[in-house]
């Protein structure tokens, strides 16, 4: 009976915002906003970086390359999300769902560990700035972007391998996009382990990046109380504080998606987080290093002065 259920199902359909079917013209057209911002600030922050030599450091790299990394992880959502809310019920082969979620997991796995990066890379600066030349080196950037690239992939094949190998009885999936849980609720059969699985891979990628993060930024703001000055106090903070804003509410939205009880699971629950960390995260990278950052400011208004 699994078997042949398993090969009646060879597609799936995206119930997506249809319980708000009134408003999926005003979603869409909010959407697309938010999403046309996500692009060109993302794309700006790339040009910038490589185009500006005062922007050639590896903060500034780790940045670039997290925008496209961002980039690349909302254009696996949410243009079929927006193709969703104008057309009903289009359908998803399982091939497309397992390569859809396998790279949704690696690039949203990839941005976790580039932001914690982003943290060691602050951590030297300001707690060993003698020695950030040797320690944060073009071979030390590349090796820690390669590092967060290939835990992604690995971490992407187990859970797609583990959940593709399942048969399904149901083909319609509760959700806008192949995400880990409501695919495993279209399984035929007990699917403890995959939440086992599940629950242990999001613990890693996300407690580990946190807990690595936190000690950085204790070690960070005790070396910036012992500044005695009021000024470098100030720009020891500024330099910071972007990063940290970013990071609260990126690995706040993971925790809560993917760390809360099951039995507080809900279908409109669910939209609301997924809306966040796949359309208003995204956003807040470029918004947050555009208006925040000195640097990045004063490299825009530089690349405007050269336009003109």
């Amino acid at each position: 009976m699994q078997g042949h259920n398993l090969t009646e199902v060879t597609q799936f359909v995206f119930l997506g915002f249809s319980r708000f079917r009134e408003h999926q013209t005003i979603l869409f057209v909010v959407f697309l906003i938010l999403y046309t911002f996500t692009l060109a600030g993302n794309a700006i922050i790339v040009t910038v970086v490589c185009t500006d030599r005062h922007l050639h450091t590896p903060m500034y790299v780790f940045l670039s390359v997290l925008a496209g990394s961002e980039t690349a992880y909302t254009l696996v959502t949410i243009p079929r999300m927006l193709s969703g809310l104008l057309a009903q019920n289009q359908p998803i082969s399982l091939a497309g769902c397992a390569t859809q979620m396998f790279f949704f997991i690696a690039l949203a796995i990839n941005n976790c560990f580039l932001l914690t990066a982003m943290g060691y890379d602050r951590y030297v600066a300001i707690c060993d700035p003698l020695r950030y030349t040797v320690l944060m080196s073009k071979r030390v950037c590349v090796q820690l972007m390669c590092g967060a690239s290939g835990i992604g992939l690995a971490m992407a094949v187990v859970q797609v391998t583990s959940i593709f190998t399942l048969p399904f009885c149901h083909r319609v999936i509760g959700h806008f996009f192949c995400d880990i849980l409501p695919v495993l609720k279209l399984s035929c059969i007990d699917t403890t382990v995959n939440e086992i699985i599940n629950f242990v891979v999001s613990s890693f990628v996300i407690l580990v990046p946190v807990g690595l993060v936190f000690v950085s930024y204790v070690l960070i703001i005790s070396t910036i109380l012992r500044i005695r000055s009021a000024q470098g106090r100030k720009k020891a903070f500024a330099t910071c504080a972007s990063h940290l804003t970013v990071v609260i509410v990126h690995y706040g939205c993971a925790s809560i998606a993917y760390l809360k009880p099951k039995s507080e699971n809900s279908i409109e629950q669910d939209l609301l987080l997924s809306v966040t960390y796949t359309i208003i995260t995204p956003l807040l990278n470029p918004v947050v290093y555009s208006l925040r950052n000195k640097e990045v400011k004063d490299a825009l208004r530089r690349a405007v002065g050269r336009n003109i």
